[in-house]
């Protein structure tokens, strides 16, 4: 058994996909495939589930992917004391439901670049329910979830809690919800809605709000950021975490503003995740870390009286 073949099977489960890690290792296909082979003979698991959508660890393989990281882990320990650069750079792969974006995402990132140049910040955007699997299976190091206050944590997930906030109506400033100091459910359902897709918690807490009453005309979307950027071009209106919608460049250049809900009390929670582990990459616990003193220095919350019409 090598090092190489390690790395070449953490790479797939990564990228999920045989083809995507060739091109980031600088391998043939059939090349990186026939490791990949050599290695389950030895170990005498299949570790890799292949599809034509790509390769997923298998239930096997999640069960050894732990020591596979610890092994590597400690062969980068072993450079380091050495003295070596290792030859491939370390990255940090996020899962994020586009929440907080430019209060905590952006600041974060650019302070952790800066403290590690050499270490590559991967930002993917997925449902949560995607991002909670792609923890479990080691393709993302930490991931930014809302949850509904009183929700479940997944099993084998350690969550931090970063910000609290309430639910508010995203609308532009000529919408005739803009002139209302809070939005009820009546007024809501007399405008196009833009609702977020089945797997975020917005769509749960949408469905819930509405109990069964449809909106005038309704679109679905993936992620917060589409959403307002469908606000803004005078689709409709949604529905998203306050901490979704202060402070980003459309509400700051007016394009879209934001209402409470009437009577609402709900509280959403942006949560860092990760997976359980006896041991996490110095890398994803430097930007976990930053995370979270953002986040105090943020206060928990970007909740703000709404503003004016």
């Amino acid at each position: 058994m090598r090092t190489e073949q390690l790395e070449y099977i953490a790479a797939v489960t990564r990228l999920g996909s045989l083809r995507r890690a060739a091109e980031e290792l600088r391998l043939s296909q059939p090349a990186l495939s026939e490791t990949v082979r050599n290695l389950e003979r030895e170990l005498g698991v299949d570790l890799l589930e292949r599809k034509r959508t790509g390769a997923t660890m298998s239930a096997e393989g999640r069960e050894l992917l732990p020591h596979i990281v610890g092994v590597l882990e400690a062969v980068d320990r072993l450079r380091a004391a050495a003295g070596e650069q290792h030859r491939v750079s370390r990255m940090v792969r996020v899962g994020t439901v586009n929440a907080a974006t430019v209060p905590l995402l952006i600041p974060v990132v650019r302070e952790f670049r800066a403290a590690h140049p050499v270490t590559q910040v991967e930002v993917v955007a997925a449902q949560q329910t995607q991002i909670h699997q792609a923890l479990s299976e080691g393709g993302f190091d930490l991931g930014l979830v809302n949850h509904l206050e009183g929700d479940d944590v997944p099993a084998g997930v350690e969550s931090t809690q970063l910000l609290h906030g309430r639910p508010v109506v995203c609308v532009r400033p000529d919408s005739p919800l803009a002139s209302r100091a809070a939005v009820t459910v009546d007024d809501l359902l007399e405008q196009p809605l833009i609702a977020m897709r089945s797997g975020y918690v917005m769509h749960r807490y949408v469905h819930r709000l509405l109990g069964g009453r449809g909106p005038s005309f309704s679109y679905s979307t993936d992620g917060a950021e589409m959403g307002k950027l469908m606000v803004a071009e005078g689709l409709g209106a949604t529905l998203l975490p306050d901490f979704s919608v202060v402070g980003d460049p459309l509400e700051r250049l007016g394009a879209l503003t934001y209402r409470p809900l009437a009577g609402d009390t709900t509280r959403v929670l942006l949560m860092l995740q990760r997976r359980r582990a006896e041991s996490v990459p110095q890398a994803a616990r430097g930007l976990h870390t930053v995370f979270v003193r953002r986040a105090r220095d943020l206060g928990g919350t970007l909740t703000v009286d709404a503003p004016a019409g």
